[in-house]
């Protein structure tokens, strides 16, 4: 039987969701919990690989097993298994043609920055930039990445393929000294998305121009960008599935 598991972590303990050796990861808690639950050995799929320190409101695997579980006290005992900053949010059995990376429509990230003052207690989730953001600048300038491009620029990894993605919508919202930019595709390359919020803040200084977007895109040249903005930040927000 297939079950698919939605969870929430904080992101600032973990050397990202995918296991490494001699690291925490979510991936590597979740298994070693799972494990001994189940009592045979595990292996989960998660719908995301997210980076060292980043966080996540929605995040979605799934796994395989020949017993039938009581979904109610799995996600109880998950919970009893994990730390604190891993929270089991539901567990349900899904048909096994559904698969949490690959039946995903679309992801949402929220990245979030603060224009205040700098404040340590916020220094893991919120990018600390402390100076004005242009928020009709920048919203005009992320219009220019939405729809179908090839985002090779804006990627390190030089394995992939295929580096055609489709940007639904960027949206940037400003709530007193909080900016928040949410970005939703089908899907993402290794770092896009903070090579992205990097390219909007060189906008914002006057290092890169709106102009100068079209010319990135078209050189498929990671090294026309600039910076790469901080994990920190960046949370997956919102997972859609094509069949639930």
């Amino acid at each position: 039987m297939r079950y698919l598991v939605n969870i929430k972590y904080d992101g600032a303990s973990f050397f990202g969701f995918q296991i490494q050796n001699n690291k925490r990861t979510v991936e590597g808690d979740i298994t070693k919990a799972l494990t001994k639950i189940l009592n045979e050995e595990v292996k989960i799929v998660g719908c995301s690989r997210t980076d060292r320190k980043v966080h996540a409101n929605d995040f979605y695997f799934h796994f395989d097993t020949i017993k039938e579980l009581d979904t109610v006290k799995l996600k109880k005992s998950l919970n009893d298994l994990t730390e604190d900053d891993i929270y089991i949010i539901s567990v349900k059995t899904i048909s096994e043609e559904v698969h949490a990376r690959y039946s995903v429509k679309s992801k949402e990230y929220k990245y979030i920055i603060s224009t205040g003052e700098y404040e340590p207690t916020k220094r893991n989730y919120v990018l600390q930039y402390c100076k004005p953001i242009d928020i009709v600048l920048l919203s005009k300038a992320s219009s220019l990445l939405e729809g179908e491009h090839d985002f090779k620029s804006f990627t390190s990894d030089n394995e992939k393929e295929n580096t055609i993605r489709t940007i639904n919508y960027i949206c940037i919202e400003k709530v007193n000294n909080i900016v928040n930019i949410y970005i939703s595709a089908d899907g993402f390359l290794k770092y896009m998305i903070r090579n992205i919020i990097g390219l909007l803040l060189e906008i914002n200084e006057g290092k890169k121009k709106i102009e100068d977007i079209e010319n990135i895109l078209l050189s498929k040249d990671r090294t026309k960008l600039g910076i790469c903005a901080s994990p920190e930040g960046l949370y997956l927000n919102k997972v859609e599935y094509v069949i639930e």
